[in-house]
């Protein structure tokens, strides 16, 4: 074996040796909003942020809209860049994280991600 092949294998096998994946993993809480429930978003104290999966079934005015899954309906803030210009029916399933904030003595989500589900 020449000088050259000897160092290019142990570069090799040194190179082999760094190449190790990390395994950690964070299982605190998230700021992309806990999954949870529409149920138990409203249930969620004022300023949590949370994670729900289910349609938008009504357009109330301006940026504002019911949503609903299976559980229950809350009132929804999306503002207009959330969109990114995609068309959404009432069969179209969504995946929304928000903060939960006050609302004339009731809550609504205040939508920063909105994403297609379907």
């Amino acid at each position: 074996m020449t000088t050259v092949s000897r160092t290019l294998a142990a570069v090799f096998a040194i190179a082999l040796s760094c190449a190790v994946p990390a395994a950690a993993q964070f299982t605190g809480p998230s700021a992309a909003g806990d999954a949870m429930t529409v149920a138990s978003a409203n249930d969620a104290p004022f300023g949590s942020y949370v994670a729900v999966t289910g349609r938008i079934v009504e357009h109330l005015r301006e940026d504002y809209h019911r949503f609903a899954d299976e559980t229950g309906e809350i009132r929804v803030e999306i503002p207009e860049e959330r969109w990114r210009g995609r068309a959404v029916t009432p069969e179209t399933r969504l995946w929304l994280v928000g903060e939960i904030d006050p609302y004339r003595g009731g809550r609504y989500l205040w939508v920063e991600s909105l994403d297609v589900v379907d």
